[in-house]
């Protein structure tokens, strides 16, 4: 997916992302934060990844959503010293030996690293699907949205949350949920017997409504689940979907 890379200026700046985003951004340093900004009522806006370079910050996030996401920054400004500005950056991923350039990507160690150079990434060959599978980890778009409480989706797993750093727009909501005694619903990697169902095909087990299947890949999928009702014999379209609780 398409990738914008923002720059964010101002003597302010920090101060002013600590109190939009899901992540601790104190004493931001030349590596990767993954964080996200949410509703007031605790819900999914976006995704990003952060990283200082000089005296700006770097803001990488998926292109599609970053119009709506520049709004709300400019909206929460109000008299701050922040400026916000997109950049001709392009994102470069691998999963290699990183460059000297690149910061790791702090979700998993399997997405490698990411870097941010003047021209376009020309040859990538990674089945980033087939790792996001495997792994658990939901993509802007795909797993992640509107609807997402980013609980669900993992993020405290993905290191993208932090409940140490004090407030956030939609903390109270995700507070709670952190505080309950399990999650009811959330993402799981599920496994497929048969042909892969699109993305957004609704599972069922003995005629009622277990979940809604997303990425698959290799014979597995990624799936949000009410766990209370997910285990074996589960339909999704003509493929049979199973999933056993860790």
């Amino acid at each position: 997916m398409a990738r914008s890379v923002f720059e964010i200026t101002g003597t302010d700046t920090e101060h002013f992302l600590q109190g939009l985003v899901t992540n601790d951004v104190s004493g931001l340093s030349e590596t990767l934060v993954y964080t996200a900004m949410l509703t007031p009522q605790g819900k999914y806006l976006a995704d990003f990844f952060l990283a200082r370079r000089g005296d700006a910050v770097l803001l990488d996030v998926d292109a599609e959503l970053a119009p709506a996401l520049l709004a709300r920054l400019n909206m929460y400004k109000l008299r701050a010293d922040v400026a916000v500005a997109e950049t001709d950056l392009h994102l470069h991923r691998g999963t290699g030996p990183a460059p000297e350039d690149a910061m790791a990507d702090p979700r998993h160690d399997a997405l490698g690293w990411r870097a941010y150079r003047d021209a376009p990434q020309e040859e990538d060959t990674t089945d980033w699907d087939a790792l996001r599978v495997a792994h658990c980890i939901p993509e802007t778009g795909v797993e992640l949205t509107p609807d997402t409480f980013i609980l669900e989706a993992g993020f405290e797993r993905l290191h993208g949350v932090d409940f140490r750093k004090g407030c956030f727009v939609g903390q109270e909501v995700t507070a709670r949920m952190k505080h309950k005694t399990e999650l009811r619903k959330g993402l799981a990697t599920v496994t497929l017997t048969g042909p892969a169902p699109a993305p957004g095909t609704p599972i069922e087990k003995d005629g009622r409504a277990v979940g809604t299947l997303f990425t698959a890949s290799n014979g597995k999928a990624l799936a949000h689940l009410r766990f209370d009702r997910a285990g074996e014999d589960m339909q999704a379209g003509d493929a049979i979907v199973s999933w056993t609780a860790t």
